[in-house]
């Protein structure tokens, strides 16, 4: 008879036995390089509003292979989707601005050229931006046109063999650090993707500073005032909203377990805390209502990191659905947001100082929970998938 291994308060439902060695592997390496790269300094670079050696950074990312790691060729790891999972959820243990030039880089800028390019502009981008050489951003937010992009103003004319593109996104992750930005436009033939070098005449990337959250993360303005591009420079494979919104879907997968580490982050924190705050000559640990949030937060974030266990499997065996993948972002962004908030309560008047990460975590959820579509436009996307009727306009 098999004997019951023991428990461990940091796995309670044992979702390591979930794992391969390969997969322990890539989220032992991604979570030492943050523990050495990132968290030294992470509370700092909040405070001031910076993301420093931004490029510096991004070349040692490209160096452990998390940079497209889920992209098959020129140059990317060819990870699976569970392996890029735990990447997330390490690097947003660390910080979602960490996590999130990873993901917009790989994910939504790279994943457009990776599906939608073609085999020249994979030859000429992909390699550099798997090796953190290039970073990239990925344009389709606009100042009037969140939550509804079919009703974006950016305009790409044609004029000879040339295009011409005129507009402005907004809240553009890497914008002003970017050497090419993956931008989308309404045009005669409908919105399309193009690919644009950041030196372009024209192009400008103004950065957004007095920002509360993501505050180390790179967000700026994108600026195309006639922008001309050669005819080579369009996606051809991408015609209409379903180019950027499949590249959406995939960035959100990894948002599915960058969640659960934010989440984690400040569970570790409170239950650490919890062992060593006095308060009326015991540690708070041992009170019953300081255990009762430490339950329901483990509770919530097991839960979490099981769904995104489950996504990261269906995507793997080609079967993941989008409806599915707004399921995760839905739930685990809420809860990691409600675990935050709980852990702040833990620590009481120190959870609001960057001592901790609790609080940094909260306010960087703030914004997670609403980029890459809203709570509510995902609970649209349910809400149609249960009833077959839509309620989006």
């Amino acid at each position: 008879m098999t004997a019951t291994p023991p428990l461990d308060p940091a796995d309670l439902l044992g979702l390591d036995d979930l794992l391969g060695d390969e997969d322990r592997e890539v989220r032992r390496t991604v979570r030492a390089w943050a523990a050495d790269r990132v968290l030294p300094h992470i509370a700092g670079w909040y405070e001031r509003g910076e993301l420093p050696q931004v490029r510096e950074l991004a070349r040692e990312l490209g160096a452990l292979g998390a940079l497209g790691m889920s992209l098959e060729g020129y140059g990317c790891a060819g990870a699976s989707a569970v392996q890029y999972g735990l990447a997330c959820m390490e690097l947003e243990a660390a910080d979602s601005g960490i996590r999130s030039l990873v993901s917009v880089q790989g994910s939504l800028a790279m994943y457009a050229i990776h599906r939608y390019g073609s085999e020249e502009q994979k030859q000429q981008w992909l390699p550099r931006m798997a090796a953190g050489e290039i970073i990239g951003c990925f344009g389709l937010t606009e100042p009037d046109h969140g939550s509804d992009p079919a009703g974006m103003r950016t305009r790409a004319e044609r004029d000879g063999s040339d295009w011409v593109l005129t507009g402005r996104k907004m809240w553009i992750t890497n914008g002003s650090v970017a050497g090419v930005a993956v931008v989308w436009a309404r045009t005669e033939e409908g919105i399309r993707g193009f690919v644009v070098p950041t030196g372009s005449p024209g192009f400008s990337a103004p950065e957004i500073h007095h920002k509360w959250s993501l505050r180390a993360s790179v967000t700026s303005e994108l600026v195309m005032d006639g922008v001309r591009l050669p005819a080579e420079a369009v996606l051809p494979g991408a015609r209409g909203l379903r180019g950027p919104l499949s590249c959406l879907t995939h960035a959100r997968y990894g948002i599915v377990w960058g969640a659960m580490g934010a989440a984690r982050s400040c569970l570790e924190t409170a239950v650490e805390y919890s062992r060593t705050r006095e308060q009326f000559g015991r540690p708070i640990g041992g009170f019953q209502l300081t255990q009762a949030k430490l339950a329901d937060m483990a509770v919530e974030l097991h839960k979490g990191v099981l769904l995104a266990h489950h996504l990261g499997r269906r995507m793997d065996a080609g079967r993941l659905r989008p409806e599915q993948v707004s399921f995760g972002k839905l739930n685990n962004v809420r809860e990691a947001l409600e675990i935050c908030r709980t852990a702040r309560t833990v620590l009481g008047a120190n959870g609001i100082s960057l001592e901790y990460p609790v609080m940094r975590h909260a306010t960087n959820l703030e914004s997670v929970l609403t980029y890459e579509g809203t709570s509510e436009m995902h609970q649209l996307v349910l809400g149609k998938a249960l009833t077959g009727l839509e309620a989006f306009r």
